[in-house]
């Protein structure tokens, strides 16, 4: 099917909503309309819509859905937050395993049996694209490797490597590692490696969706995290299941985290003071139980 809908001006874009039956000061529906884009605030909006009409439920109004994109956006820094602190965590333990498992910290570039769960092809691949980022890196100590140390070295130290990792490069180092790094990177976080592996796999996915300001808060998770098993982790489960495909899975994994890593942290009072800010946004749309407070990993 071909494409047709025309470009509209905003005034235009405002009338199309305003005749759809949605509520609000034109000119500031204008005035926003023209900094957020028209379509993504739809995303906001579709709840709203009397389907399979275009049309909009009855007291809609353009503030309700501003309310929304408002919230979601502080969402995005608060996971953001969480997920640096996490994030630098696992890259400090996959550093310090890799250089001590051989007490060598280029092994893991040199040696592929220090990567023995990445294909020969995938080992090249990271290596290569890891190799350019220390060629191009702008970090002063990166500049200084290069200078002292380039002409005997392709690599950087696992210590020095690890900062100028992407997340996604991070990943591909913990999955690719030994059965015993693994073990010892995820003890810190009491579950398995295959639970942490799928954490690690779903907080890449929601830092990229931050990144390009996405949608987090009615979002249905397509990269779901491993919920640890009833069994041993009891907490995960009662007298509150936690499920894995909305955001709450991803922010009580955070949750979980820090309460390891950053114990200090008081990013569980940020996130419950923008959901007292926020008492409008429907919080099921997130994946939020009622009783969530009731889960021991929220206590």
């Amino acid at each position: 099917m071909k494409y047709t809908k025309p470009p509209l001006a905003y005034g235009d874009q405002a009338d199309l909503l305003l005749s759809r039956g949605m509520a609000g000061d034109r000119d500031l529906m204008i005035e926003r309309l023209a900094v957020v884009n028209y379509y993504r605030l739809s995303g906001y909006w579709y709840p709203f819509r009397d389907l399979p009409n275009d049309a909009f439920k009855a007291g809609t109004t353009f503030d309700d859905v501003w309310m929304r994109y408002a919230f979601d956006r502080r969402l995005r820094l608060v996971v953001m937050d969480a997920v640096e602190r996490v994030e630098i965590a696992c890259r400090a333990w996959l550093a310090y395993h890799h250089a001590h498992a051989a007490n060598d910290p280029f092994t893991y570039a040199m040696d592929s049996a220090a990567l023995p769960g990445l294909a020969a092809d995938q080992r090249q691949r990271f290596l290569d694209e890891l190799a350019g980022q220390t060629g191009n890196s702008k970090e002063s100590f990166a500049q200084h490797f290069r200078t002292k140390y380039g002409s005997d070295h392709g690599y950087m130290p696992v210590w020095m490597a690890s900062e100028i990792m992407t997340f996604g490069h991070m990943l591909t180092l913990f999955r690719g590692s030994s059965q015993q790094v693994k073990r010892d990177v995820s003890l810190p976080l009491g579950v398995h490696d295959t639970v942490v592996l799928s954490w690690l796999l779903a907080l890449n996915t929601i830092r990229n969706i931050c990144a390009h300001h996405g949608r987090l808060w009615n979002r249905v998770l397509g990269t779901k995290p491993q919920i640890p098993s009833g069994k041993k982790h009891p907490d995960w489960h009662l007298p509150v299941a936690i499920t894995n495909d909305r955001i709450f899975g991803i922010l009580t994994i955070l949750k979980y985290c820090l309460n390891r890593v950053a114990p200090q942290s008081q990013w569980p009072n940020r996130l419950v003071q923008l959901l007292d800010d926020f008492p409008a946004i429907p919080k099921k749309s997130m994946g939020i139980p009622d009783d969530w407070t009731k889960c021991p990993i929220w206590s």
